[in-house]
């Protein structure tokens, strides 16, 4: 059998992740398909994809019928998620074993705690502990209250997925983090060579909103640069990458078994339909990283991608004029990751409150 595309990618360095999970996927064997077919080797997931799976067909209806005496639709969803995962989990475990920088599948926790750090560590916590599998990530949004709870779980030993980033600012605090975290753990006698942590960086998201204001500029100079900072950002992001795991500091860690922060490269569907629908995966190839994507993403890749080498290490020069001349179209660098770390709080937020209203009204037709 020819090599397939992914696994070219795969070659590279770069692990292919999909970024949903379903029992529709699983249990038809899709995942398992796809693991051998398109060099999958890891899951993440969120409360919309979750949304629209609970929506369609009746997998969840005899579990939801065990569920009726839970009544709280949050504690319901994750009883339906944690098997859903648990499943995934087992299914990648051998993935895992080979190789223990993969086969990992995430759960986040409930975003309408982004904002507070207690509660969404005690999530964290409780999440690992009722799991408890060693490929398990736990995702935490990189909001300011979200990295003390980041540095708090690394420091516990657990691994986590720090999600929702997009400024190269908060990308290089959640990498402190998980630094200052493994620093803890080493302090207390823990192991740090048992730890992971992806960070996942967001991509065409930042290229949606920073169009929307060029458009709005609407000068010849700023509609040149439309569909650029995306990748740029995230080109230096990788850069950063580099600098924070290296030196003595780092050092120190690894000496011990410490691995570094992986940049996970998030949200890497091409929004604009003129933007070639497979950019955001070809543009940023390079060792050590994650590629999570949707499932048009993985056929479009399998179908016409291509893989040129770690192009993640290519135009880094250009990238950092690519600020300077956005800086001077009017682009506010600054407010636009912002308001996408905003907006994305609220989005997750919403798609949650949205699932636990399907969730209820799953219950009330399978219990009727």
């Amino acid at each position: 059998m020819a090599e397939s595309r992914l696994h070219q990618l795969s070659a590279r360095g770069q692990s292919v992740w999909i970024d949903y999970l379903s029992r529709d996927l699983l249990e038809t064997g899709e995942l398992k398909r796809m693991m051998e077919e398109d060099a999958v080797v890891g899951v993440t997931s969120n409360p919309s994809i979750f949304q629209k799976a609970l929506s369609q067909g009746n997998l969840y209806d005899e579990q939801l019928k065990e569920l009726e005496h839970e009544g709280d639709a949050k504690e319901v969803f994750l009883h339906l998620a944690v098997r859903d995962v648990e499943h995934a989990l087992d299914l990648l475990s051998p993935v895992h074993e080979d190789n223990a920088e993969d086969g990992y599948v995430s759960i986040e926790v409930d975003p309408t705690l982004a904002y507070d750090t207690k509660a969404t560590y005690d999530q964290a916590i409780r999440l690992h502990e009722w799991i408890d599998r060693p490929n398990l990530y736990v995702k935490i949004p990189g909001t300011k209250p979200g990295l003390q709870a980041i540095e708090d779980c690394i420091a516990a030993g657990r691994n986590i997925n720090v999600t929702l980033l997009f400024s190269l600012e908060m990308h290089s605090k959640s990498m402190e983090a998980y630094l200052r975290g493994l620093e803890r753990l080493v302090e207390g006698g823990g192991d740090p060579a048992k730890v992971r942590s992806v960070a996942s960086f967001f991509v065409s998201r930042v290229d949606t909103e920073t169009d929307k204001r060029l458009e709005a500029i609407g000068s010849e100079e700023a509609l040149a640069l439309r569909g650029k900072l995306a990748i740029a950002n995230a080109k230096i992001a990788y850069q950063n990458y580099l600098e924070a795991f290296s030196g003595p500091r780092w050092e120190a860690l690894e000496a011990k078994g410490a691995l570094p922060q992986r940049c996970l490269w998030a949200s890497t569907s091409t929004k604009n339909p003129e933007y070639r629908d497979v950019v955001y995966v070809e543009e940023l190839v390079g060792p050590h990283t994650v590629n999570t994507m949707p499932e048009e993403t993985i056929q479009a890749f399998q179908d016409h991608g291509e893989v040129r080498g770690d192009t993640v290490l290519e135009g880094v020069d250009e990238a950092h004029r690519l600020f300077e001349q956005l800086a001077a179209v009017g682009i506010d660098y600054d407010d636009v990751v912002l308001t996408l770390e905003k907006e994305g709080v609220q989005k997750f937020s919403d798609s949650f409150e949205e699932l636990l209203d399907g969730v209820r009204a799953k219950c009330e037709a399978v219990t009727a």
